[in-house]
């Protein structure tokens, strides 16, 4: 089988932060991580004290998919994003404010 390539998280992040302004919601970088294979962590605030994260991983054929725990207090997430970035520096936060909730992950989300 062909390894197929990655793009980039970098221009990844700016393809999503794009298709969310497109869409009427507001979208920005809150934590730079590595330009080239950072994971990417997107949070979506619903502007109202909750908000929701969702971390990318892999089903059991290899695509990607999009998990999340739901809706939480914002400070919640906040301390969720917090604990990752300790454990990953290269990783990126993006943030997505959003009264809808839309994410606009083009990805399945799980």
């Amino acid at each position: 089988m062909d390894a197929v390539p990655r793009l980039k998280a970098e221009i990844w992040v700016k393809a999503l932060i794009r298709r969310a302004e497109t869409g009427g919601a507001a979208a920005m970088v809150v934590r730079r991580g590595d330009a080239t294979s950072g994971t990417v962590l997107v949070k979506v605030s619903t502007l109202d004290g909750e908000a929701e994260v969702f971390s990318p991983a892999r089903d059991g054929d290899g695509a990607l998919i999009w998990l999340s725990k739901g809706r939480q207090p914002e400070a919640d997430t906040d301390a969720y994003i917090e604990k990752q970035r300790s454990f990953d520096p290269d990783i990126w936060v993006v943030e997505i404010e959003d009264r809808a909730g839309r994410h606009f992950l083009q990805e399945k989300v799980g």
